[in-house]
């Protein structure tokens, strides 16, 4: 099969060089350049030394020079970047599958409000595909351009969309516990990432303000429009890598633990990344670390008739680069699967 150039925007940031990571070992996307707007005219390995056998030198950002060379772009900006860049990344006629937060939500107001940026334009928004693989995979096979999920939402998405199907939640109940390794607050200084700030620390940020919530909840209303709004309380652990989402649900219909079990067993039968445990048998994020796996339980209380799900996943991998290549594999035809069969890293 031909061999599809690629092109990373923010190879120098943590998602950048998990993309670098892995595209290294697909079969198919070769790596044709990388791109950086304030170290341009650097090797990569100066920046990232484990990378001393990588010989790429970071280019400028020139979009029409770029549209002659590549197929597909990965954008892995900042927010606020990425909506003055990708228009004219989809105007040279480039695939694009954008990594930051700029096109998850789909009108100007409700973007501006929870990012506190400018909005890109409505009529970019509407051309996006929101790239949650296991769910929009054929929405994704034929868009050009993907808004890949955020990290925070990936894992609670997964991990309440079998209800969400099923109309199973009662409206406005649902709670949500994050916790996040350091790595998602990305590799820009700032002292919440400090070693003496975190260090032997839980730090709980942006209480009801994470712009997490509206994609969570926009993507929830598309399964079930009186689902309503969500807590969401997000925390940083003293780890790199990881994310754990522990949402509690109350359901509108009483059902044992093992109807609820065999639920998210059926709904995830055909989801190569989703592995959904034992009854009883919870994950740990340790047990995703590196790969492009989502780890899922559930279990219902009887005496409340309330839902626990966990849900685990590596923030760099499913929760950014890893599932921007699912998505790329499924936009260019390929298995969703081809160059991510990797095994979490243990211990």
């Amino acid at each position: 099969m031909k061999e599809i150039k690629v092109g990373i925007i923010g190879a120098t940031g943590y998602g950048g060089i998990e993309l670098i990571r892995l595209l290294s070992n697909h079969p198919h996307f070769q790596i044709h350049a990388v791109y950086s707007s304030s170290q341009d005219g650097m090797e990569i390995s100066e920046v990232y030394p484990h990378l001393a056998n990588i010989l790429y030198t970071l280019k400028k950002i020139e979009p029409k020079e770029m549209a002659k060379e590549l197929d597909i772009i990965f954008t892995a900006t900042p927010s606020g970047v990425s909506s003055q860049l990708v228009p004219q990344l989809l105007k040279e006629g480039i695939k694009v599958v954008d990594l930051s937060g700029d096109f998850r939500l789909k009108t100007e107001e409700l973007y501006e409000k929870w990012y506190k940026k400018p909005s890109a334009s409505i009529e970019d928004l509407e051309k996006s595909v929101y790239g949650l693989s296991e769910w929009f995979a054929d929405e994704v096979k034929e868009s050009t351009f993907i808004a890949n999920p955020g990290c925070y939402p990936t894992a609670t998405l997964l991990g309440l969309a079998p209800l969400a199907q099923k109309k199973l939640i009662q409206p406005n109940s649902i709670i949500v516990d994050a916790k996040s390794g350091i790595s998602g607050a990305g590799r820009g200084l700032s002292p919440i990432v400090h070693y003496a700030e975190i260090n032997e620390n839980l730090k709980i940020y942006k209480i009801n303000q994470h712009p997490h919530i509206p994609e969570i909840e926009s993507i929830l209303a598309r399964w079930d429009d009186q689902i309503g709004h969500i807590s969401f309380s997000p925390h940083l652990i003293p780890m790199s890598r990881g994310i754990m989402s522990t949402m509690y649900v109350q359901l509108n219909k009483e059902f044992s633990a093992e109807e609820i079990h065999q639920l998210y067993v059926n709904c995830y039968e055909d989801a190569p990344f989703v592995r959904v445990r034992k009854l009883g048998e919870f994950p740990s994020t340790k047990e995703v670390s590196g790969s492009n796996y989502c780890d899922i339980n559930v279990t219902v209380d009887e005496r409340t008739n309330r839902v626990t799900i966990v849900a685990v996943i590596d923030n760099l991998v499913k929760g950014a680069a890893g599932q921007a290549i699912q998505n790329g594999n499924i936009m260019m035809g390929y298995d969703q699967q081809t160059g991510l069969n990797v095994l979490p890293i243990y211990p």
